[in-house]
């Protein structure tokens, strides 16, 4: 059996954990979005608490694999907590986390980035600090955080990868399976990695695209 030939027969199965797998990365991206805009707010805050839980959240997440992150939540809360929690459950969370720290850093590097002589500004205006953080700051970190959160996402995406060492029937785990049933490892494994390969450089591509549209909005001003 050639690798076309093995393509076309396990594509629905391929097609099934692809999906999975977009539908893991997607979630996962969201939750982390909101995770790394607060954590990165409370990480430039004025309040020296709010800075301390983001500290320590970064670090704990930054300082540790996500494999271990994965089996912490999926058997340690269940053994802890005596909760049992999903495949897909367990690993939104780990690959929310993880991925949240990151954005978090990537939010307080692109606030830094903005001339402090802007809050200043705007402050003088008599704006309150978190709407001057919301009009003013915020707009122009953007523009320096978004190609940097377009490869957070393939980041995570290639991380998704990982779940399926909890079982989870994503692109990775259907691999394998399919591998079991036939013993095609070399060709099955050469199918995934270009499939992951299309996806990652379609976001690579759109991450090289917004990097232009910013330098190019930069040098216009």
């Amino acid at each position: 059996m050639n690798i076309f030939e093995l393509f076309v027969q396990s594509a629905p199965r391929l097609m099934q954990g692809l999906g999975m797998t977009v539908e893991l990365t997607l979630v996962s991206l969201l939750i982390a979005a909101v995770l790394g805009l607060l954590f990165g707010l409370f990480s430039v805050s004025r309040t020296i608490f709010l800075r301390g839980i983001a500290r320590v959240y970064i670090n704990i997440i930054r300082g540790t694999p996500l494999i271990v992150q994965i089996f912490f939540i999926y058997f340690g809360i269940a053994s802890g907590l005596g909760v049992r929690l999903s495949a897909f459950t367990a690993g939104v969370i780990a690959l929310s986390l993880n991925a949240g720290a990151y954005s978090a850093e990537i939010v307080r590097g692109g606030i830094e980035s903005v001339p402090k002589g802007q809050m200043e500004a705007a402050r003088s205006l008599g704006l309150p600090y978190t709407m001057a953080m919301r009009r003013v700051i915020l707009p122009q970190a953007i523009k320096t955080m978004a190609p940097t959160i377009v490869n957070q996402c393939i980041i995570t995406l290639k991380d998704s990868s990982l779940i399926s060492v909890i079982g989870l029937a994503e692109l990775t785990q259907v691999g394998r399976l399919i591998i079991a049933n036939n013993f095609e490892s070399l060709r099955m494994w050469t199918i995934i990695g270009i499939m992951y390969f299309i996806i990652i450089m379609i976001l690579t591509k759109l991450s090289q695209y917004i990097e232009r549209k910013m330098s190019y909005g930069k040098g216009k001003n």
